[in-house]
């Protein structure tokens, strides 16, 4: 069969595609459509790991169907230096599995390594004809997440479980708003580049509703971002209006849509919300009362001092030293969780958070010299991008220009939620990121550029396309069986916690009637971990439910595996030794105060370890001189306060026993009742003798008790005292 010549519009296509479809295409288009818009209906499989197995599968089917309408022929296929950029991440990552953490840099490696087969497809089947399907497939999958998201505001739709929500499938209401205002130009795209009335109609209706699911979400960073896109899409549209179908309308027709969006949006934003945990945080109110009062709060000083900008800034300043610190090399792909805790301030323990919430920041501070040379040929890349499609007045460039800049437009909105979380590591979001890049790389070789960067293209025989195809069904198998193991992981783990947690919630763990599930929890945890042991997501939280329990031997082993993936981790390390103190290994219980001494020597939960063990050791004197230098530093925690209490009483430390249960009653609200029961009985003391302050803190016990444990508490307040109050009230 001879050569097929290379067409001239730098994207080739089978001589006969009118008469096939491009299942390349279609394919991208289904992912986009199927990622945002499924979620898993229970807890036993994280969210984004259902999104990541559909971008995944997604782009090697693509890959599969792209090379097998070209196994029987030769041809030219693209190249741009764009690729590059993801491909030199991945090999560092790859690189970096010697040296850092194996299991994060592998994971990075994949990540990066599908984000680079999706930009290359994109860039080799992206025909201007063919990007409205791909627009089409991002629009719609973000119109049906939008649809959970209002059940989720209107009527407390809970089919998918969640954190922070309205929050669609993506468990956060953050991750889904910095996905869905990334979607937004491309849906605006979509509605001026049709004719006729119903689609006009549908489109502007899908719109409005995408719109109004955003200021459902309250997300700050992503309604900054809707800001910038009204201030931004409007000028794109004036400039190139004569390239748009939407310049043919008539002037009532554009008015008639202008008014159909701002009036649906008014309207569905004005519905009130009947969101039980909206209700209890925000006190109700609209889709428009949230996305406001969410917005504002940016300028509120608490926001900065307590608020999650706070938080945030802890991470920041702990990458920024990571940076500093590791500038050329970086500390290795993914491993940014494992070394974050040894870059903050002395004293700090923020270990909750596994991402710096700043995209860029976290890739300086992995990929080092690397981070700074992708990001400085992305942004330079974007510039120039920008610069051409505004300098070229050709026909062809003129053309171009309303997708180039609105997808510019949507890759500007990706940049700036990226310096307030993670969207490039959430599966949906990075395909987003990859597919616009794709978009405008294979809109240059359309546009045939002859300077930097030049689209190439490369001789490409029908050998290489079967091997190829071998390639891609082998690492669809790998992934298949990549994503089952993940699944029976996160399903075993989430089962075991569940039960921790029913087991926790009877309030009898010791009861013998728990025998048998306590078995199941156990053996379903060591399942799981032997599948994936750097789970540090999951695993804690059943051995902080076994740890409650007592059961310090089986939270020990659960905790050390934790810190065998994770070993900077303070807390992990302080329970580990806490575990050890319960069991009477002291020896080991130092050895890993030690450890975490080493970490983070001022860390709360490092100096509530060694105020206990001193306890046990019989050090009560040096446990209480400690216990008053973090009380005066105000450093509190549950475990410093009780142990505060305990020292005070041992030791007849009638001050410091006050002064600790007066801290559990102000920071503890829900344990009032308890604190001022014992506070009344200090001063019921012969020792402390002050009949008044008893008499005070008994009748604070009684008021602070709920109803149901009234009975309860009025039974241990003494026989001396109860002439003298009124008795529990009766519900």
């Amino acid at each position: 069969m001879p050569r097929r010549p290379y067409r001239g519009d730098g994207v080739n296509q089978p001589q006969d595609s009118n008469e096939r479809s491009d299942w390349t295409v279609l394919l991208l288009a289904l992912m986009m459509f199927i990622a945002p818009a499924i979620g898993v209906p229970s807890e036993e499989m994280l969210q984004d790991t259902l999104k990541s197995i559909v971008i995944s599968f997604g782009t090697l089917m693509a890959c599969f169907m792209f090379f097998w309408q070209w196994k029987n022929q030769d041809t030219k296929l693209l190249w741009h230096p764009l690729v590059w950029l993801p491909l030199g991440l991945a090999v560092y990552a790859v690189g970096s599995m010697a040296w850092s953490h194996a299991f994060l840099a592998g994971v990075e490696a994949v990540r990066w390594f599908v984000f680079s087969l999706l930009l290359w497809l994109g860039i080799n089947s992206l025909t201007y004809e063919r990007v409205p399907r791909l627009a089409l497939g991002i629009h719609l999958g973000a119109t049906l997440a939008s649809v959970w998201t209002a059940l989720q505001f209107w009527i407390d739709f809970k089919y998918f479980p969640q954190g922070p929500n309205p929050a669609s499938t993506f468990v956060n209401r953050n991750f889904f708003a910095e996905f869905l205002v990334c979607t937004l130009p491309f849906s605006i795209f979509l509605l001026t580049r049709q004719r006729k009335s119903p689609w006009i109609l549908a489109l502007t209706l899908s719109l409005a509703f995408n719109l109004t699911a955003l200021l459902m979400t309250g997300a700050r960073s992503a309604l900054i971002g809707t800001m910038l896109l009204l201030a931004i899409v409007p000028v794109i549209l004036f400039l190139y209006w004569d390239q748009l179908e939407a310049s043919s309308w008539s002037i009532r027709k554009c008015v008639g849509v202008a008014a159909l969006l701002v009036f649906s949006v008014l309207g569905l934003g004005s519905i009130p919300t009947n969101n039980a945990q909206l209700i209890t945080e925000y006190g109700g109110g609209t889709g428009i009362d949230r996305a406001f009062s969410r917005t504002l709060s940016i300028t509120k000083a608490s926001e900065y001092t307590q608020g999650s900008f706070s938080i945030r800034a802890v991470m920041w300043k702990a990458t920024g030293r990571m940076i500093a610190a590791r500038p050329l090399g970086g500390v290795g792909a993914g491993a940014w969780e494992v070394d974050a805790p040894l870059y903050q301030n002395p004293g700090t323990q923020l270990e909750t958070d596994f991402y710096a919430h700043n995209e860029i920041l976290q890739l300086l501070a992995e990929y080092g010299l690397l981070g700074w040379v992708f990001l400085a040929c992305l942004l330079g890349y974007l510039v120039l991008a920008a610069l051409r499609t505004w300098t070229n007045r050709s026909s062809e460039g003129r053309r171009e220009a309303p997708l180039r800049a609105l997808t510019l437009a949507s890759l500007l909105v990706l940049l700036l939620v990226s310096n307030a979380g993670f969207p490039w590591r959430l599966a949906g979001t990075g395909a987003l990121f990859a597919i616009s890049l794709s978009i405008l790389a294979a809109s240059d070789a359309r546009l045939n550029r002859q300077v930097f960067p030049r689209s190439m293209a490369l001789g490409w025989e029908r050998q290489n396309s079967k091997l190829m195809l071998g390639m891609s069904a082998f690492l669809l198998a790998v992934a298949l069986y990549v994503a089952e193991q993940a699944m029976a992981s996160e399903s075993k783990l989430v089962r075991a916690i569940k039960i921790a947690l029913t087991i926790s919630k009877s309030g009898e763990p010791s009861n013998p009637q728990w025998d048998k599930a306590k078995a199941e929890m156990l053996a379903l945890m060591e399942q799981g971990i032997r599948i994936n042991p750097h789970y540090r997501k999951l695993t804690p939280m059943a051995a902080d439910e076994l740890a409650s329990w007592g059961d310090w031997t089986n939270a020990i082993w659960i905790y050390e595996s934790v810190l065998a993936s994770r070993p900077n981790v303070v807390a992990i390390a302080a329970n580990i030794s806490r575990g050890y103190m319960q069991l009477g290994d002291y020896q080991k219980s130092m050895e890993y105060l030690s450890r975490a001494r080493k970490l983070q020597p001022t860390a709360p939960a490092v100096r509530s370890v060694e105020v206990i063990l001193l306890t046990r050791m019989g050090e009560h004197a040096q446990a209480a001189r400690i216990v008053r230098e973090l009380f005066a530093a105000n450093t509190v925690d549950y475990d410093l306060v009780y142990s505060a209490y305990l020292i005070g009483i041992r030791s007849q430390d009638w001050k410091l026993a006050i002064q600790a249960l007066m801290l559990r009653i102000d920071k503890w609200p829900s344990e009032a009742a308890d604190g001022w029961l014992k506070l009344g009985d200090i001063y019921n003391r012969a020792e402390v003798k002050d009949e008044a302050k008893a008499l005070e803190s008994y009748q604070a016990a009684l008021k602070a008790a709920p109803v149901q444990a009234k009975e309860a508490v009025w039974a241990k307040v003494p026989p001396a005292y109860k002439a003298q109050l009124p008795g529990p009230a009766t519900p």
